[in-house]
C-alpha cells in the first residue's frame, strides 16, 4: 500500500484512518464502538444511580413517618425502588412466619434477615450488572490498540524493505498509525476504568445504605414480635 507523505496538517484522525491497512482499520473502529459503548455506559447507569439515589431517600423518608406500615406497603411497596424490593421482602416473609397459630419468633427473626439481605443483594447485583463490561474494556482495550501498534510498525518494516529507502517519508505513516491505534486504546480504556471504580463505589454505597435500612426494619419487626401471641 501506498502512503502518502505525512504533514503536520495530515495528522488528523480521519487521515490516520484513512490511510491504515485493513487490519489496522479493523482495531481502530472496534476501539471506537467499546469507547462509544462505555460511554453509553456510564452515562445510563449515571442516570439511573442519580434516579435511585433520590427515589430511595424519598421512600425512606416517608417510610420512616409513616404510622401504618402496612399501609404505606400497600400504597408504596410495589414502586421499582431497591428499598421498595427490600421492603417488600421483608413484610412477605413476616406475613408467611406470623400467619400460623404458633410464632417461632427466634426463626422469624432469622428468615427475616435472609429475606432481606437476598433482596439487597439481589438489587446490587442488578445494579452493577454492566460493571463487567467496563472491566472488560479497560483491561483489554490497550492491548487491543497495541495489537494494532505491532501491526502498523511492522507494516512499515514492510514499506522499509519494499521501498529499499528508510527515509522518515516512508517510516512515518504506518509509525503514525500503530500509535494512534495505541491512542484509541487508551481513549476507550481511561474512562472505563475511571467509571468502573466510580461506579463500584456507588453501588457500594448504596449497598450499606440498603443494608442499613433492612437493619433498621428488621429491628423494627423484630420488637413487633415481642407484642405477637
Amino acid at each position: 500500500m501506498n502512503h502518502v507523505q505525512l504533514t503536520g496538517g495530515s495528522l488528523s484522525p480521519i487521515v490516520l484512518f484513512l490511510q491504515a491497512d485493513i487490519v489496522v482499520k479493523a482495531v481502530m473502529i472496534g476501539l471506537v464502538l467499546a469507547s462509544l459503548w462505555t460511554w453509553t455506559i456510564i452515562l445510563g447507569h449515571a442516570l439511573r444511580m442519580r434516579r435511585v439515589a433520590k427515589g430511595n431517600a424519598a421512600f425512606e423518608k416517608e417510610f420512616w413517618k409513616a404510622a401504618d406500615i402496612d399501609g404505606f406497603y400497600e400504597r408504596r411497596g410495589a414502586e421499582d425502588l431497591p428499598s421498595a424490593k427490600v421492603l417488600a421482602a421483608g413484610i412477605g416473609e413476616w406475613r408467611r412466619s406470623t400467619g400460623g397459630d404458633r410464632i417461632d419468633r427466634e426463626g422469624t427473626r432469622s428468615r427475616l434477615a435472609v429475606a432481606m439481605h437476598a433482596a439487597v443483594t439481589d438489587e446490587v447485583d442488578a445494579l452493577a450488572a454492566r460493571l463487567n463490561i467496563l472491566a472488560t474494556v479497560g483491561s483489554v482495550a490497550p492491548f487491543v490498540g497495541l495489537f494494532g501498534t505491532v501491526w502498523g510498525i511492522m507494516r512499515s518494516f514492510g514499506d522499509i524493505a519494499g521501498a529499499n529507502n528508510s527515509s522518515l517519508a516512508v517510516v512515518a505513516p504506518g509509525i503514525a498509525e500503530a500509535l494512534f491505534a495505541t491512542a484509541l486504546g487508551l481513549f476507550a480504556a481511561i474512562p472505563a476504568v475511571i467509571a468502573y471504580n466510580r461506579m463500584s463505589f456507588g453501588i457500594n454505597r448504596l449497598e450499606a445504605r440498603l443494608q442499613r435500612f433492612a437493619d433498621a426494619f428488621h429491628g423494627t419487626l423484630s420488637r413487633e414480635l415481642e407484642h405477637e401471641g
